[in-house]
């Protein structure tokens, strides 16, 4: 465990993420209203995706068409899909990246407490 802890926290990502102290001071700061849609795009897909295709299930279950399942299932969890990957790129990469690097630091730096490297 010690060996590969080792060369995770060599890597570039790693080391500039524990040397910069990264953390998360960019999140006070009031989000853009593209930000906001994209966030709002990611979780309006988690309310069309599984409770949808569950809906569907009961709707075939209750009228007796199959159909209902078999083809709105796929369609609303397909189109949750599409609804999410739109959100991603409206939010961009940018608040992915800098919780990426407050995570990373925070994950090694308590691996590295704990079995320390």
């Amino acid at each position: 465990m010690v060996t590969l802890l080792n060369k995770i926290s060599n890597t570039p990502f790693v080391r500039n993420a524990i040397e910069d102290k990264a953390d998360l001071r960019a999140f006070r700061e009031k989000p853009s209203f593209r930000v906001l849609a994209g966030v709002s795009a990611i979780a309006f897909s988690y309310v069309l995706g599984w409770p949808m295709v569950g809906l569907m299930g009961i709707i075939s279950l209750k009228t007796g068409n199959p159909w209902f399942a078999v083809i709105g299932g796929p369609a609303f969890y397909a189109l949750s899909h599409l609804v999410f990957m739109a959100g991603m790129v409206l939010s961009g990469a940018e608040y992915s990246l800098i919780f990426l690097r407050w995570l990373t630091r925070v994950t090694m730096e308590s691996l590295i407490e704990r079995f320390g490297t």
